[in-house]
């Protein structure tokens, strides 16, 4: 039995915010191209609206259930929502001073000015009024609340304005409309481009709305909790259901009250009695909030910008891919190779007349998805389709129900998943009609969605290989059959690794083996690729390993729970952590196995949510050829001295001092464009 002891595990919240630190600090780094560093900020901000929306209720909770626990016997650990908060307020502070000392200093040395917390400068004026006038107030709202009278939206921007002397509230609220209209305006004026932020025009035009005397004007925005309870028992339409409580996300509790540093404490107590907000987390942000707004900066300078990025194309040897899947697995590195070679997958399901039946996954696509246009097209050509939606990938629920809509309306057979379980591999399978033949499959560690694909490092097979279809063919009727998973059949798994079936345990005989080789004085090794790491039975499995030996390196790119370097616990672990240009989503798992490495791709993290409440699937890569391939990516990652940092053992990133020179992500684009990634099919 694995005794697990807490402190042996980072926070995963702490964690997660030591990973958005890594992203911080690429802002800041001025070998990056500016719009790029701009680009950094605008995800940091991005990542901490997504984690007060989905992580900080969950702490809240957590807090709740702790005070009302009276036998204070729950493994709840003390203060991480205090810590978390402390974490958030340091990392906004640099934020701020990255806009104000580098950012903005960097724009105006190129003639770009953004008017940032200063007044507009006198020369456009005159342009900002007209601006006000003609445009901005079409679009302002202005109320008068009460206590019971008004709702801020989720994330929208507020402006708070205290008068005195009225005949009306003393406190007035105007929604700054950068949800309908562009949050910058830009004019060019003697040859320098100013840039000003909505919110700044409307208070310099408040005289114009309000005939009392002003006392001030201040920014804020409230933070909702953005999770979909959807009942464990519920039996009706999952889809009308979850369109119902999308429709209520914005009405959720609130979890962070950001307001503009400088606001007066009555003017601040009275915005908080007024919205109702007693309870949710008051926080003084900047003078700006939504930064995410950064994503569209109205500036495009190729200079400032990454080099243009051109993907390898792959051409088949075969007049079809078809045909060339048949005889040969064919591995993707996506953005690195094009991601046409996969729509093509899709696209010759369309119009090849042999094929009888098509089924795939959906989690997260594109808006306008090309595979889904092909999937209906395939059922109006006559072929069977079936799709698993699955309409619980949090913030895409209303573009999945859109897509299953429409591929019902076509003749597609939609399957939704359970209520308690998400379905979150990334898997299609392609059968022909002729009796006894192979049929093929794509396997992926990415969604299927060529938007994504083109920032996104994941991996993807497509084979033939016939106990891999026959395993996937076996897994899509189970999941057809919607089989809930205490009633789940006794399905085995030999090649595949399938969470709810042989995923976990599979995962602990392997690093088992590891063990044992390192017992018995054999080479022992592990090394995994991860979005997160969390789960808690696995990282004491791996602290075990280096226990006894066996050397471990971890290339994680966001929450780690695993604490490396601690003598007698995980001396012989090394972590790192990589943060570039494209975001890296591969998940990799390579096994020594006495030199005969067992190497796995796939779509499970090691987190709780992968390994207990989803359907994943990790597969083999079987053939010598492609296995040296992926296994010469992990190690061009692991030497990484650029953008890659380690992770110490009190959660800090540890910079590399350059000695190889190796920026990984340019280096395996280098890699692929000098490889053709296809290697005869093991049958």
């Amino acid at each position: 039995m694995i005794t697990k002891d807490k402190k042996s595990f980072f926070s995963r919240d702490l964690s997660w915010l030591s990973f958005n630190a890594r992203v911080l600090e690429e802002a800041a780094n001025e070998e990056i191209p500016l719009l790029e560093r701009i680009k950094f900020l605008a995800i940091y901000s991005s990542n901490l609206d997504e984690f007060y929306r989905v992580r900080i209720p969950v702490l809240m909770a957590l807090k709740e259930i702790k005070k009302k626990n009276t036998l204070n016997n729950l493994p709840i650990k003390k203060g991480i929502l205090k810590k978390a908060k402390k974490v958030i307020e340091q990392q906004l502070g640099q934020f701020g001073a990255i806009i104000q000392q580098r950012i903005v200093p960097a724009l105006r040395h190129s003639n770009v000015q953004l008017i940032y917390n200063e007044c507009i400068p006198p020369v456009i004026v005159q342009q900002t009024k007209e601006f006000f006038f003609n445009v901005l107030a079409s679009y302002l709202e202005i109320v008068y609340p009460n206590e019971a009278s008004f709702f801020p939206k989720n994330n929208q921007l507020y402006l708070a304005v205290r008068l005195q002397n009225t005949t009306n509230s003393p406190l007035a609220i105007i929604n700054i409309p950068s949800d309908i209209i562009s949050r910058f305006f830009t004019i060019s004026e003697n040859n320098i481009q100013y840039i000003v932020f909505l919110e700044d025009i409307l208070k310099q035009h408040l005289t114009h709305i309000f005939t009392d005397e002003l006392v001030g004007a201040y920014t804020f925005k409230v933070t909702r909790d953005a999770e979909i309870d959807l009942q464990d028992e519920y039996t009706g339409d999952i889809a009308e259901e979850i369109e119902k409580l999308i429709s209520l996300r914005d009405y959720g509790m609130a979890t962070r009250f950001l307001y503009q540093p400088d606001i007066p404490e009555d003017t601040l107590n009275m915005l908080i009695k007024t919205l109702q907000i007693e309870h949710s987390s008051h926080m003084a942000g900047g003078f700006y909030h939504n930064l995410s707004d950064f994503f569209k900066f109205p500036v495009d300078r190729e200079e400032w910008k990454y080099p243009p990025f051109i993907p390898n194309q792959f051409v088949p040897s075969f007049h079809t891919l078809f045909e060339e899947v048949l005889k040969k697995d064919v591995l993707l590195h996506t953005p690195y190779d094009s991601y046409n070679t996969v729509l093509r997958f899709f696209n010759e399901g369309v119009i090849n007349p042999h094929v009888a039946e098509i089924y795939t996954t959906m989690y997260r696509v594109a808006a306008d998805s090309r595979i889904m246009y092909a999937l209906i097209n395939a059922a109006k050509n006559g072929k069977k389709v079936a799709v698993l939606v699955e309409l619980k990938a949090r913030f895409d629920e209303a573009n999945n129900i859109k897509w299953a809509k429409r591929m019902k309306d076509a003749g597609i057979q939609i399957i939704y998943s359970l209520p308690t379980l998400k379905v979150h591999a990334k898997i299609a399978l392609i059968k022909f009609k002729q009796e006894n033949a192979k049929h093929v499959a794509l396997l992926s560690t990415g969604n299927l969605n060529e938007h994504t694909a083109k920032t996104y490092t994941d991996h993807t097979l497509l084979t033939s290989h016939i106990n891999i279809t026959k395993e996937l063919d076996v897994l899509f009727t189970y999941l057809q059959n919607k089989v809930p998973l205490l009633k789940r059949p006794a399905i085995i798994f030999d090649h595949l690794l399938v969470a709810q079936f042989n995923l976990l345990p599979t995962f602990i005989d392997l690093i088992e083996n590891e063990i044992k080789s390192a017992q018995q004085g054999h080479a022992a090794a592990i090394i995994l690729k991860l979005n997160n790491l969390e789960e808690e039975v696995l990282i004491q499995k791996l602290y075990d390993a280096s226990k006894l030996g066996v050397k471990i390196k971890i290339i994680v790119r966001s929450i780690c729970r695993l604490k490396p370097g601690i003598p007698g616990l995980s001396t012989n672990i090394e972590v790192s952590r990589i943060v570039d240009r494209f975001l890296e989503h591969g998940r990799i798992f390579i096994f020594h196995n006495r030199g005969d490495e067992k190497v796995f791709l796939g779509s499970s993290d090691w987190m709780n949510r992968n390994i207990y409440r989803r359907i994943e699937v990790c597969f083999p890569i079987y053939n010598t050829i492609l296995k040296e391939e992926i296994k010469q990516i992990v190690q061009l990652q692991l030497m990484d001295d650029i953008a890659a940092v380690h992770l110490d053992e009190n959660m800090n990133n540890i910079h590399i001092q350059p000695s190889n020179y190796i920026r990984s992500q340019l280096a395996i684009h280098q890699l692929v464009q000098n490889k053709h990634s296809i290697s005869p099919n093991i049958t």
